[in-house]
């Protein structure tokens, strides 16, 4: 609590390989919800990421500078590697922040809920939804959509589709 007001901060966990339309979705959902958010870059050299952890942290920089500046909420762009609820103890923060699209990923993310409760108590897990023509959208798919030549101009911010086409080599989608 500072100056009689409680400051609620939360962590925005992923490998944000590549940050997504539904990424920004749920960051932008979730100013409405704390005064803090760190967005915290994973390093996960298993899933074969197409960029760099410091691209990615970039991107990420770029693309919620505009979020943080219209919503009045403080946004930190952090890479992390380890367990979750030490990175969000050691920025602060009380909550986690996990967006849902499907059955699949409640399945999942019930099972880390668990363990990362058990972890550490007082951190609370909050989920989001998706929103509507977002769920669909995961990096694993747009990076395999856009190695194979298709359009993912609808599915990531202009700048990370410029990045990801640079990177597969692909030529720029039609309508972009």
């Amino acid at each position: 609590m500072v100056d009689g007001v409680t400051h609620r901060a939360a962590v925005y966990p992923g490998t944000f390989d590549p940050l997504t339309n539904g990424h920004i979705d749920l960051i932008q959902r979730a100013t409405r919800l704390v005064d803090r958010l760190v967005i915290g870059v994973a390093v996960n050299e298993a899933k074969g990421p197409l960029f760099s952890l410091e691209e990615r942290v970039q991107m990420v920089e770029a693309e919620t500078r505009s979020i943080a500046a219209q919503s009045g909420v403080v946004i930190d762009v952090v890479p992390f590697r380890g367990l979750l609820v030490q990175f969000a103890r050691g920025v602060g923060a009380s909550i986690v922040l996990r967006g849902l699209r499907a059955v699949t990923d409640f399945d999942y993310e019930f099972q880390m809920a668990g363990m990362n409760h058990r972890l550490d108590p007082e951190i609370e897990l909050v989920f989001l939804m998706a929103s509507d023509g977002n769920h669909f959208i995961s990096s694993r798919l747009v990076k395999e959509i856009a190695r194979l030549g298709g359009d993912i101009s609808s599915l990531v911010p202009k700048m990370v589709l410029e990045r990801t086409l640079a990177r597969t080599g692909t030529v720029e989608a039609k309508g972009s």
